[in-house]
């Protein structure tokens, strides 16, 4: 009897189906570069795994393209999104089901605990103390900077987003968004001021660098982490995706179901 090979053995036998990351495009030339260099660790972490790019719009390759060149192969489509929404649910989904590929799509990036390490360690390049006294601790807080959707699971899943990062930093954090929900970054940061939090950093809850994480980090009144970019728990969080959607084993269709 043949046992079945796990979703990460199975790529080295060049079999396992491919990866395509989703990306959302920006018309920063930052952000191809990030996700670029994104693909490539993931490509370092699962050797002989296909990994291929695809954007929502804004940048090539568009996703789109990217499934017409796989034909009528398997593919896993992983949102580089850090919540789910009109993203999620309609655009890659109907884009996806004028393709000939075989796919399903894979739950956005976060809420997961991969993600809240990738944030605490951009707060700790940016400034954030790991140890301090407790008044220093007590001054201080945290403001989940992410773009903002009028879908609600994305709100929720920003909240669960914050509450992890919050336990993690031992201190009050607050979900805001760049556009489509509230409250703003400004905002935000004057209710924790109001609360007594003079040291209040932003924590960029954004893929990559663009326009929406560039205005958040701007109204930051102390610190202001980097966006999430190529950090290795970010790939890790990818294949986890991958694995993960895999592991359903329901079977690949010609057309995504939302997530």
């Amino acid at each position: 009897m043949t046992a079945s090979i796990p979703p990460h053995e199975e790529s080295t036998l060049g079999s396992a189906p491919a990866l395509v990351l989703v990306a959302h495009g920006s018309r920063d030339p930052r952000a191809l570069s990030t996700v670029r260099a994104l693909a490539d660790r993931v490509r370092d972490l699962r050797p002989g795994l296909p990994v291929h790019l695809g954007h929502i719009e804004l940048n090539e390759p568009r996703l789109p393209d990217t499934l017409t060149q796989l034909g009528p192969a398997e593919a896993v489509l992983v949102p580089l999104l850090l919540s789910r929404g009109y993203h999620v649910k309609q655009d890659m989904p109907e884009m996806a089901a004028e393709a000939q590929a075989r796919t399903r799509v894979a739950p956005p990036l976060g809420p997961h605990p991969l993600l809240v390490e990738t944030l605490h360690d951009r707060l700790v390049e940016a400034g954030w103390r790991t140890r301090t006294d407790d008044r220093t601790r007590r001054a201080s807080a945290v403001v989940l900077a992410a773009a903002g959707s009028r879908d609600p699971d994305s709100k929720l899943d920003t909240t669960r987003t914050a509450h992890l990062l919050a336990a993690r930093l031992g201190v009050p954090v607050i979900p805001a968004y760049a556009s489509a929900a509230t409250p703003t970054v400004p905002e935000a940061v004057r209710t924790l001021t109001a609360r007594g939090h003079h040291r209040v950093a932003v924590a960029s809850c954004f893929t990559a660098p663009g326009r929406f994480a560039t205005q958040c980090a701007e109204a930051a009144p102390w610190i202001a982490s980097a966006p999430l970019g190529a950090h290795p728990a970010m790939a890790r969080l990818v294949l986890h995706r991958y694995d993960q959607t895999l592991e359903t084993r329901s079977p690949m269709q010609p057309e995504l179901a939302s997530a």
